[in-house]
Formats: structure tokens, C-alpha cells, sequence
């Protein structure tokens, strides 16, 4: 079965039907949409089709080789993604056109004044198999 991943995404993608930002939200709009989130998690996990999920903050670091004998290199930024995504989804699935529908499900999450957020979400497959090279 392929797998995908679902990113929520900040900003980047084409502007939510309902584009209230996150620090303009109550508590208790807030607090719908992570439950809201969680009974969807719980029935992938239900069905078979849930592998993780997390929220990701805005913080981040740059790491990378920076020779033999030598400490990583970091930088702090800035950093793109931290302004982009804001968690992600992995499933399991059948197709990719139930991948489309558990997005459109995670997409509908009540937002600002209780509305679905409608936000696009990145739909991206895990890749199966090294690709050929040459």
C-alpha cells in the first residue's frame, strides 16, 4: 500500500478559505481544531491507515557536515520552513485517491469562528524504491 505524507502548511500554499491566522484564534477554536485533528488520527488508526502525525514548531536549525574531525556546522537561519510547515500526517493507504480524500478530510478541521479552515494541504508520496540513476 503506498504511503504519504500530508503537510499543513503555514504559509506558501494558495491562501484557506477560511485565512484567520492561528494567533488569532481563541482557546476554545483552537482547542476544537486539535480535537478535531485527534478523532480523524483516531480513525485512520482504526482503519489501519495511520502511521504519525505531529505539529512542528516554528523554531529550527541548519546542520551539516562540515569535514573529518570536525563538529557539525550549524546555522539558525533563517529558515524557510519554519514560515511554511506547520506539522504533517503520514498514512498508509489503498490510492492515491484515498490519500486526496483523508487531505480533504484534515483540510475541513474547524478553524476561526468554527469554520473549516480549508486550507490546501501538500500531498506527497513516500518513495518506494531508489530511483535509477544515469
Amino acid at each position: 500500500m503506498p504511503k504519504y505524507l500530508l503537510l499543513k502548511h503555514y504559509r506558501g500554499a494558495p491562501a484557506s478559505t477560511n485565512d484567520v491566522p492561528f494567533d488569532r484564534w481563541t482557546q476554545e477554536e483552537f482547542d476544537v481544531h486539535v480535537r478535531f485533528m485527534g478523532d480523524l488520527a483516531d480513525r485512520l488508526r482504526a482503519s489501519g491507515e495511520f502511521l504519525g502525525e505531529q505539529a512542528l514548531a516554528p523554531e529550527g536549525t541548519f546542520v551539516r557536515y562540515d569535514g573529518a574531525d570536525r563538529p557539525p556546522a550549524v546555522d539558525a537561519g533563517p529558515l524557510a520552513s519554519k514560515d511554511l510547515i506547520a506539522g504533517w500526517m503520514a498514512i498508509d493507504v489503498s490510492s492515491f485517491e484515498r490519500a486526496v480524500e483523508i487531505a480533504g478530510e484534515l483540510s475541513a478541521a474547524p478553524g476561526a469562528g468554527g469554520e473549516p479552515v480549508g486550507e490546501w494541504l501538500e500531498v506527497r508520496p513516500f518513495l518506494s524504491e531508489a530511483p535509477e540513476l544515469g
